[in-house]
């Protein structure tokens, strides 16, 4: 990377402009997709200005809130899940939005109402704040059908039929990685500007990785398919090298990881978790959705990924997501077990 020469660069793709591109290849199209994103834009760069302040404004430490998953909650949780609610109903384009942190999903009151329903996690990964590991946003948006008083159905959609997913991390540098629906770009923070930046432009997953991601503490209590490819990882048969492991336990860090480097990312069922731990939604299909759209896959140990119908709004799953060789070498393992 020519860091000097970036530094003279004034023709920048915004992720604005970047939208924008888009929407103009729709005559149709109204903008209010465009604003809706901007908002979402929005609500990543404020939590990423207090993700990097919090250690200095006392946002750290528990809120003293339990969330519907049981888990303690953080002050900077529950920060985010405010921003990212008052940043999408002000937005005046959605009408349900179901966060991780809520136990009902939100109904957008008549006056603002318009036609998304956006599925999320504010701070995934929370956990991690303490110790400067990389959390994120993770998103999903979906499109009412039609004019109608909105439902719960209209979230309770499988995942092929979601419109837009991406996720913000917040690490060493704040990135945003968005799909449409037409390929997966990358956008990074310049904090002088203020601005999302497209830096990985049309991101490929490689067809095959090197690297696998799992928490192995979880190893006794897993089933037959997981337990053998983790260990064709660790002992190949056919003489190549062995994998290499990485497991940072945040989602967005690992998913991230494995987008730009290929592997593959796990979270299996287990005896523990006979239903696996991610949340469907706004874990699950958001990131399915990037990875198929560049190129590689997602598979829930029974089916694709994005072909789950779920029928609660914070149903769990397993999941086998990355390269499109590692996942096809894990569906080869389930659909032995199925046929003994």
């Amino acid at each position: 990377m020519d860091h000097a020469a970036d530094a003279h660069r004034t023709d920048l793709m915004t992720i604005t402009r970047f939208v924008l591109n888009e929407q103009s290849k729709y005559p149709e199209s109204r903008g209010d997709f465009t604003i809706l994103l901007s908002h979402i834009v929005l609500g990543c760069k404020f939590v990423c200005t207090a993700v990097n302040k919090a250690g200095l404004a006392k946002l750290l430490g528990l809120a003293g809130e339990t969330n519907v998953q049981g888990e303690d909650q953080k002050k900077l949780d529950v920060l985010s899940n405010e921003v990212f609610i008052k940043a999408l109903v002000s937005s005046g384009r959605t009408c349900i939005l179901v966060s991780e942190e809520d136990e009902e999903a939100t109904f957008v009151e008549p006056s603002k109402r318009g036609k998304y329903c956006v599925v999320f996690d504010p701070l995934d990964g929370s956990s991690n704040i303490d110790c400067g590991v990389s959390i994120g946003t993770i998103f999903g948006i979906y499109m009412m059908k039609d004019v109608h008083e909105p439902t719960l159905d209209d979230v309770l959609q499988p995942g092929k039929n979601m419109l837009a997913a991406g996720y913000c991390m917040y690490g060493s540098s704040c990135t945003l990685v968005l799909s449409t629906g037409k390929g997966v770009n990358g956008f990074t923070l310049d904090p002088s500007l203020g601005e999302f930046i497209l830096t990985h432009p049309d991101i490929k997953i490689p067809k095959k990785g090197k690297i696998y991601s799992v928490n192995e503490g979880n190893a006794k209590n897993w089933d037959g398919p997981t337990s053998k490819y983790v260990e064709s990882c660790k002992f190949p048969k056919d003489g190549s090298s062995p994998k290499s492991l990485r497991y940072i336990g945040s989602m967005v860090a690992d998913v991230h990881r494995t987008l730009l480097y290929g592997g593959i990312f796990l979270y299996p069922a287990d005896k523990k978790s006979p239903n696996g731990k991610l949340r469907v939604l706004y874990e699950v299909f958001p990131m399915s959705f990037l990875m198929e759209q560049a190129g590689g896959q997602a598979f829930t140990g029974k089916e694709r990924a994005l072909d789950l119908v779920p029928t609660k709004i914070h149903e769990r799953a397993p999941i086998f997501l990355g390269s499109y060789n590692d996942v096809e070498e894990i569906k080869r393992l389930y659909a032995a077990e199925e046929k003994n």
